[in-house]
């Protein structure tokens, strides 16, 4: 199997023996406490995980910046954006050498995480600056990241942590939420030696489903980890627990047995496009795909990245070597209606326009709100019916 980003063993994070897990709980009732951001709760939750190996806790104001202008920290470690513990109040935890990081998301505020604090340190406005335009490549406030990152804080928390639970990730979707260290472990059971990884934040159409059958081909893989985001999103995008069924659903009608595995991981959304789809790639390289799908406007949002942008930062901004997964690049996918199959459309070369179907995403929202199923060209029908259903809910 692939080795993990910068290591030859996981590192998770999360403290997998119950006595010490325990331990550690007791003894943060008694710690200084702050309660942290979403954004820092589901980083939290991604080093427990062992996602984000081989960091081995939240980065200081200096490993940020550097992060953000050359993908390596100060020590040289390649990691594409800053994973930090940004607050806006320090009152409680001043001075505190060690602290307990409570959760944001989940009623009561309990205990995600002991840290031990190396530092405590202001960001200037130059820094969130520097910061915000090598991630976002955009300091706009409409820019739903750029927005998120601002509203964080001032102060960065760094040091190591213990990662006690996975927030509401592994109560709310109990099914589908699951570590890197869960995932190599269930490739192995599949007996599975050459994987593809496909990233989701939507439910997935027709052309989702044959882009991940056309890399499993072209590649010769054995199977593909559909992952899904279960984190925060913007407002209007479709909540997790209907997108996972409908992704269920597909799978368990239109892919043959033991070549898809549904799972999903606990991340808020960055809308960062080209630094995101990189991100993206090191959990996937961390969770055991040797391949990771890349499409059209990956991870971004609105008109602020290229379509392929999330393509090219491999080839221009990732040192070689950085990274042993590899990315498979898929161009724009349509129905044709010569072939009666979806293709990606670069393979088709000798069709015109109109000889696809070509449907926006807006033009899919429409239709669903006004109680509408897509053609079957676009969407299976089972998968349109889940999806009607739940915005008909919304009226």
């Amino acid at each position: 199997m692939i080795n993990p980003h910068g290591s030859t063993k996981l590192n998770p994070l999360y403290v997998y023996d119950a006595a010490e897990r325990e331990r550690l709980l007791d003894e943060a009732e008694s710690l200084p406490s702050a309660v942290i951001s979403s954004a820092a709760a589901s980083n939290a939750v991604m080093l427990g995980g062992g996602y984000f190996n081989p960091l081995t806790g939240f980065m200081d104001r200096a490993d940020a910046l550097a992060v953000c202008e050359t993908m390596t920290t100060t020590t040289g470690v390649f990691f594409p954006v800053p994973i930090l513990n940004m607050l806006s109040d320090i009152d409680n935890i001043e001075g505190a050498d060690r602290v307990a990081l409570r959760d944001p998301n989940r009623e009561g505020n309990p205990v995600l995480a002991v840290m031990d604090v190396n530092a405590v340190e202001t960001v200037s406005d130059g820094d969130l600056e520097a910061m915000i335009s090598k991630i976002y490549r955009t300091s706009d406030t409409e820019h739903p990241g750029v927005k998120a990152f601002l509203e964080q804080g001032r102060y960065i928390l760094s040091g190591p942590l213990q990662v006690l639970n996975f927030s509401y990730f592994a109560t709310d979707f109990p099914e589908t939420f699951r570590t890197a260290v869960q995932i190599r472990e269930e490739i192995q059971s599949r007996g599975w030696d050459r994987v593809v990884a496909f990233q989701t934040r939507n439910p997935m159409h027709r052309a989702h489903e044959e882009l991940c059958k056309i890399a499993m081909e072209a590649v010769n893989a054995d199977g593909v980890v559909i992952h899904m985001l279960l984190g925060k999103l913007k407002p209007g995008d479709i909540p997790a627990p209907v997108r996972d069924a409908a992704i269920r659903k597909m799978v368990e009608l239109y892919f043959e047995p033991n070549t898809a595995m549904i799972t999903g991981y606990g991340f808020d959304m960055l809308y960062a496009g080209p630094r995101e789809a990189v991100l993206h790639a090191v959990f996937r390289q961390n969770m055991g795909a040797n391949y990771f799908i890349i499409g059209r406007d990956h991870a971004g949002v609105g008109d602020y990245y290229g379509a392929f942008d999330a393509q090219t930062i491999f080839d221009d901004e990732v040192p070689a070597g950085a990274l042993e997964i590899e990315i498979f690049r898929a161009d724009h996918t349509a129905y044709s209606k010569i072939l009666n199959k979806v293709v990606m459309m670069r393979d088709a070369p000798d069709h015109t326009k109109e000889d696809f179907v070509l449907l926006s995403g807006t033009k899919v929202r429409e239709m669903l709100g006004n109680g509408i199923a897509p053609p079957p060209e676009f969407s299976r029908p089972e998968v349109a019916k889940i999806l009607v259903d739940y915005y008909s809910g919304l009226d």
